[in-house]
């Protein structure tokens, strides 16, 4: 199995940093946030990788060849032209990685999700799989006795779609089997995230929770937040 790791955004949330510099290079502890996302893959067997590029690409690209991939084969979608958000990116890269199953996850997302234990439920099933948990939060994809996706809630605005159900926070990464990838060509627009591609094809195409046990996660999306995220980074 391959995977993608979403580096593109802006990271407009990380400012000062990131007017010099890609949000996938902001270092925690002298390692950038790309480093640490490749080695995690690279821990659970997954050596393959694809990463998206946008904004300072070519410190990204620099710095991956300079780090030998972190002994990684690392192949870089270039949106150097237009950022696509998460689903452009992934429907733009599938070319990379052909006809097969794919990881995805976003670069400034740090957890202590056990790799090979995602990779054993969807090798079970073959089954997509979402990566959720109890976490509050303000939007939820919800999902049915069967923990298949079958709704979105925002439960501030109450706005929903689909069926309501058991309520779960995404947390940004997911296996997607080749059938669903094949479906990203009937989103219309250029620039799409995942979420309402998920809304889109969950009638026919089922989209299993994956619920990981005793999970932490932080989101490195503030400045203020880095310190913070440098002590969660040495818990993992």
């Amino acid at each position: 199995m391959k995977a993608m790791i979403f580096a593109a955004g802006l990271g407009t949330r990380l400012k000062p940093l990131t007017d010099t510099m890609p949000k996938a290079l902001v270092p925690l502890s002298g390692k950038p946030l790309l480093q640490w996302q490749v080695e995690k893959l690279r821990d659970a067997g997954i050596t393959d990788i694809i990463v998206n590029v946008h904004h300072f690409p070519d410190r990204i690209i620099d710095t991956v060849r300079a780090n030998d991939g972190w002994g990684c084969h690392i192949l870089i979608s270039d949106e150097r032209d237009a950022l696509l958000d998460t689903g452009g990116g992934l429907r733009k890269a599938r070319h990379l990685f052909a006809n097969e199953p794919i990881l995805a996850c976003n670069v400034d997302i740090l957890s202590n999700i056990d790799l090979n234990d995602l990779l054993r439920c969807y090798q079970q099933t073959g089954i997509s799989r979402l990566v959720v948990s109890e976490r509050t939060t303000q939007r939820y994809l919800c999902f049915n006795e069967q923990n298949r996706l079958q709704g979105w809630v925002n439960v501030a605005t109450g706005e929903h779609k689909g069926e309501d159900g058991r309520h779960l926070a995404f947390s940004g990464m997911q296996i997607l089997h080749e059938d669903v990838l094949r479906r990203l060509d009937e989103m219309p627009e250029a620039k799409f995230s995942l979420i309402p591609f998920y809304l889109h094809i969950m009638s026919a195409s089922p989209l299993q929770a994956y619920i990981p046990r005793n999970y932490k996660m932080m989101d490195v999306g503030k400045i203020d937040q880095l310190s913070e995220a440098e002590r969660f980074a040495h818990s993992l």
